[in-house]
């Protein structure tokens, strides 16, 4: 059997299971013949999908892999890669929420320039922390279910952490230019593109207002990184670059257009040290 069709049941059968579980929580009356089947369903698929597991984990075993490379390969081929890339934007976007609350950055050295891009999003990020904030009470005060209260608490508590951890995200991981003209370009833990000091040919304060959504490549290759539906800096490449969009797709930018606070500082920065005069200058012949 092939990873492709492993997956299938869990696609069928999860969706399924989630209308029966809203059901029993609001205390509907679910005959023992449908719960029992959709029961069986379910386990059939974790069995499915374990023996899959193993089928990967042994094959690569049996390759020469130790047992915690080969588990991670089998993982890797059984669950699809924008599964895998949600749930590890996740966990960055808490970690940085730890970052946030003792007031560190990630991935900013001494001699670097930090380049904020929160601008244009603090307003709306908060905005929306209040507006769930609001809505959990009220969700508090008007249904009357104890265990339904108790479900909706906690997926509206952890919404509300989830909002603070993605602005927490943004603002412990700013774009970073460093001593040498190296750029790093970055949002949050959801999009993070190097850019070697070589590879930057120039850069000006551009503001503009591209269409969609956060992460656009045009089909003459320039990629917008907007941030409120912005960017204030272009940054033209010497040679096309690699990335990849927050749910895995690939694709190659050979310019660059990004958000930044103040967009001047950035320019600035990129320019002086491209404009800088040698350290060791050629004598005169």
């Amino acid at each position: 059997m092939s990873v492709r069709m492993a997956r299938m049941p869990a696609w069928v059968v999860l969706p399924l299971e989630l209308p029966l579980v809203v059901c029993l929580v609001a205390g509907v009356r679910i005959p023992a013949a449908v719960l029992l089947g959709a029961e069986l369903l379910v386990l059939a698929a974790l069995v499915l999908e374990s023996w899959v597991l193993w089928r990967l984990y042994a094959a690569g075993r049996r390759a020469g892999s130790d047992r915690r490379e080969a588990l991670r390969d089998g993982v890797r081929a059984l669950v699809p890669v924008p599964v895998r890339r949600l749930l590890a934007h996740e966990m960055r976007a808490l970690y940085s929420l730890a970052l946030w609350i003792v007031r560190r950055r990630h991935g900013v050295a001494g001699d670097a320039l930090a380049v904020p891009y929160t601008g244009p999003q603090t307003a709306m990020m908060y905005g929306l922390v209040f507006v769930s904030v609001i809505e959990t009470v009220a969700l508090a005060l008007v249904i009357p279910w104890p265990v339904v209260h108790a479900v909706l608490l906690v997926v509206d508590v952890y919404g509300v952490v989830l909002v603070l951890a993605l602005h927490a995200a943004c603002v412990t991981r700013p774009h970073v230019i460093g001593a040498d003209g190296s750029l790093r370009i970055r949002y949050g833990g959801l999009f993070d593109l190097a850019v070697p000091a070589a590879s930057v040919a120039s850069a000006r304060v551009d503001r503009r207002y591209p269409e969609g959504g956060l992460v656009r490549l045009s089909p003459d290759g320039v990629l917008d990184l907007a941030v409120g539906g912005q960017t204030t800096v272009t940054v033209e490449l010497t040679e096309p670059i690699g990335f990849v969009r927050p749910l895995g797709k690939a694709g190659l930018a050979r310019t660059v257009r990004f958000h930044a606070d103040d967009p001047r500082a950035a320019v600035a920065a990129l320019t002086r040290v491209r404009t800088a005069p040698s350290p060791h200058p050629v004598p005169p012949v």
